[in-house]
């Protein structure tokens, strides 16, 4: 009982009350060592379980000493002891990582200065244009591995459910009254302008207005001062649109005289962008009535992407039914993918089309570093400062080229362009259809394009120069023929984004059976690849034929919210036909 009482004691009173170790064997009398390790204690088993911690750290202790009596040194008896207090105090985990420390610093200290490692500091990725050393080290095995035909096989992917087709319905109903007349000014390029035409029927016949004809807003970037029916054949649009909205040419004189024939009296709209149809009809709506003119400008993407069905409708009628070319357009533009497909006799008059978006000012605002050195360098910090004064040169912007890159935010070059297309299986017998401005550095950027692909043609290269004179001068028709010319293709490959892929991919959708035909490859993918100084032929194509039949698989695409109808037209502007020929509604899609 008294050694009860004491054990408890001892385990709650701490050190005061702790039964002191017995003290160490000695290494002439050889029983007491062993009675001390191997259990010939006087002790009870009871009392030997109730001592609990103080018995094991007198256990550590009596070992420790008894190592001392066999080592004998000075330094080894204290690390001994050393051990022993903190195996006592369970601690030995908090000075582990020191001592760790320590003995890397020794070691490090017997080391010679001249056998530590240097440092070699490389270049971060995608900060060096590599792909001119890539297509020099490939180009053997490149030629070599030309007798793949991808034209004829390209388009695998089909919807599983059936076709989609056209099927905007036709208004069989007379037009109302109309509560006033709507003008908009269209700003932008060709398809941005293409848009607000679109949005501008779409909001006209959901309020029962009258429209304008609008009118394009001369850009100093684009500086092209054509009017509407420079492009587009009005008369078409009006009689298409007849029995949905009403448009009309120019304003009523006994209109025109309420605001003194000056288009500034008339009250213009600053409506915000992306706004909901809703506030159309809750904001403009009221005003319109009461001043039976008003006037919104600008007007690009001042309509929401997500609609009611009666308003995407209409979107769908002006961008695919309503909106044609006007005729000079619509003549070159067939007399050039005639000469093309003449061109493509080898693959039954197919034809691959390319949007090359790699113009000086695409260059200058990408930031992307190539290899024109310091020359490069000087051209687009002038390009910069002389389109977008200051922007780049903000004090703390900081611009890094390399991320940029990987981030596949460069714009392709030709000769980049060039090898995806090798890659991806199309022989340089495949005809091809480059759709660009002026392309920066054009004779040294072109050069290995057009040694991969000896039929590449352009606008420029297929009509004589009394064709194009008329167009010349107008950025808007001439990308009005490119984009013509890019519909017919059997490949669209687009480059870089923008309103002109976009546009074109719907329409392309709305041709072909729901399906883009298009490639639009994973840049941040190609980046990589081309930044590989080590990646063979074989790895590359099979990477890029991958790359190909992701474009395919994704041909065929659903509209999806915050989508614009304009690139996605399934399935507001088109409706799936199964195999029997039966369509299916929207609802039961």
């Amino acid at each position: 009982m008294q050694g009860q009482a004491y054990s408890r004691l001892g385990s709650f009173g701490g050190a005061a009350g702790a039964p002191f170790p017995p003290p160490p064997p000695s290494p002439s009398s050889p029983a007491r060592a062993v009675s001390g390790t191997g259990g010939g204690s006087r002790t009870p088993a009871k009392g030997a379980s109730a001592r609990g911690a103080a018995g094991s750290a007198a256990s550590a202790t009596a070992a420790a000493w008894a190592g001392v009596g066999r080592g004998g040194g000075v330094a080894r008896r204290a690390s001994r002891a050393v051990l022993a207090a903190l195996l006592r105090r369970q601690a030995v985990f908090l000075f582990a990582p020191l001592l760790y420390v320590a003995a890397m610093l020794l070691y490090m200290g017997s080391l010679p200065l001249d056998a530590v490692p240097r440092i070699i500091a490389r270049q971060p990725p995608g900060s060096v244009y590599r792909s001119p050393q890539l297509y020099a080290r490939l180009r053997a095995d490149m030629d070599a591995d030309n007798s793949t035909d991808a034209l004829a096989t390209v388009w695998r992917h089909t919807y599983k459910g059936g076709t989609w087709q056209p099927c905007i319905n036709n208004g069989t109903n007379g037009l109302p009254e109309s509560n006033g007349y709507i003008y908009v000014e269209a700003n932008g390029g060709l398809n941005q302008q293409r848009t607000s035409i679109c949005n501008a029927v779409a909001i006209a016949g959901f309020l029962n207005a009258t429209l304008i004809i609008p009118n394009f807003h001369f850009h100093s970037i684009w500086r092209d001062p054509s009017k509407f029916s420079d492009i587009y054949d009005k008369d078409h649009f009006v009689q298409r649109l007849q029995n949905d909205v009403q448009v009309v040419d120019k304003i009523p004189d006994f209109i025109m005289e309420r605001f003194g024939h000056n288009l500034s009296n008339v009250f213009n709209f600053k409506i915000k962008a992306w706004a909901r149809i809703q506030y159309y009809k809750d904001v403009v709506l009221p005003k319109l009535i009461e001043e039976r003119f008003i006037r919104i400008s600008p007007f690009a993407n001042r309509l929401s992407f997500d609609a009611p069905p009666a308003v995407q409708r209409l979107r769908c009628l002006a961008n695919f039914e309503a909106l044609k070319f006007s005729k000079p357009i619509v003549s070159l533009s067939e007399t050039l993918v005639s000469r093309m497909r003449e061109r493509s006799v080898e693959s039954d008059g197919k034809y691959i089309s390319v949007h090359l978006r790699f113009e000086e000012d695409m260059v200058a605002f990408s930031c992307c570093v190539y290899d024109g050195g310091d020359e490069e360098k000087k051209e687009m910090d002038a390009a910069r400062e002389i389109g977008w004064r200051g922007k780049f040169t903000k004090r703390g912007r900081v611009i890094r080229p390399g991320v940029i890159r990987m981030n596949g935010k460069c714009p392709l070059t030709p000769l980049e362009v060039g090898l995806m297309l090798r890659g991806m299986g199309f022989s340089n017998r495949t005809a091809i259809f480059l759709a660009s401005g002026k392309i920066y550095r054009a004779e040294k950027n072109m050069a290995s394009l057009i040694e991969m692909f000896p039929l590449l043609q352009t606008k420029e290269t297929l009509a004589s120069e009394e064709e194009l004179a008329p167009f010349k001068s107008f950025s808007s028709r001439m990308a009005a023929i490119d984009y013509s010319v890019c519909v017919q293709s059997e490949v669209f490959v687009t480059t870089q984004g923008g309103n002109f892929p976009h546009f074109l991919m719907g329409h392309r959708r709305y041709l072909y059976d729901g399906h883009s035909k298009t490639i639009k490859p994973d840049k941040r993918r190609l980046a990589v690849l081309f930044d590989n100084p080590r990646i063979g032929w074989k790895t590359l194509k099979r990477h890029l034929l991958n790359m190909r039949s992701h474009s395919d698989a994704k041909g065929i695409e659903m509209k999806r919210p915050n989508e614009s109808i304009y690139t996605f037209p399934c399935p507001d502007c088109m409706c799936r036909f199964n195999t029997t020929g039966h369509s299916k509604s929207k609802h039961s899609r």
